[in-house]
């Protein structure tokens, strides 16, 4: 059976997937988020939010794999993991808010997450998560060598409440932690009033996306759930 490796510390991503019958190891990545979007930039050009969450996805899948691959004998953190890696395939993800062509990350504090609100609120935008596959397993396990990924993008209706709506939901320091300062699952909810596209991307990490890169590697998603 397959052992999916999760190159993420999101809390949502993990509950998501064991929600899913899917547990998997969790590997968080290294990866300097500004250099990875800057270096992309020189290459590419200015990268539209869609292809910008895609890139930072790949870098954390790729770093993850790389890590492991060279931590068999180092005896680091994942080192227990890393001793064999047959069977097992990593997956990242990375997610940004586009509202009005301009991409909203992580608020920096509650100041920023108060006036973010502000301006969403009674207004939509595009909730875009990338995710990015990396296939390691061995010849005898069916590997492919693959590494591939693709954007999942919804777009999201924000409720206009009021000022002490928006400071009561700060107080929570929720939005602090969470890409555009909201969230679907949790106590940002009650002010998301519709969403066209798939709930799961809104949450970080898109369950029929993720097993369409699956099946690309030949991979089953039944082989990844839990006995």
């Amino acid at each position: 059976m397959p052992r999916l490796v999760l190159a993420s510390q999101s809390p949502a991503r993990l509950a998501t997937l064991r929600s899913a019958g899917v547990t998997p190891d969790v590997v968080v990545s290294g990866v300097d988020e500004d250099k990875v979007l800057a270096d992309a930039a020189d290459r590419f050009g200015e990268l539209d939010p869609a292809d910008a969450v895609l890139v930072l996805a790949q870098a954390k899948a790729e770093e993850v794999a790389s890590r492991l691959e060279e931590s068999r004998d180092d005896g680091g953190p994942v080192a227990a993991l890393a001793q064999d890696l047959s069977d097992v395939i990593v997956v990242g993800c990375d997610s940004m808010l586009e509202i009005g062509g301009t991409i909203v990350g992580k608020p920096a504090d509650a100041a920023t997450a108060r006036e973010r609100w502000r301006a969403m609120r009674g207004t939509k935008g595009v909730l875009h998560t990338g995710h990015w596959v990396v296939d390691l397993r061995d010849d005898a396990s069916g590997g492919t060598g693959g590494t591939i990924g693709s954007t999942s993008s919804t777009t999201v209706w924000f409720a206009d409440i009021d000022d002490d709506e928006i400071d009561a939901y700060v107080a929570t320091e929720e939005p602090l932690y969470v890409a555009g300062a909201f969230t679907i699952d949790g106590l940002g909810g009650p002010y998301v009033e519709r969403i066209e596209g798939d709930h799961h991307g809104v949450v970080g990490i898109s369950l029929p996306l993720l097993r369409e890169l699956l099946t690309d590697l030949n991979i089953p998603w039944r082989t990844l759930r839990d006995a």
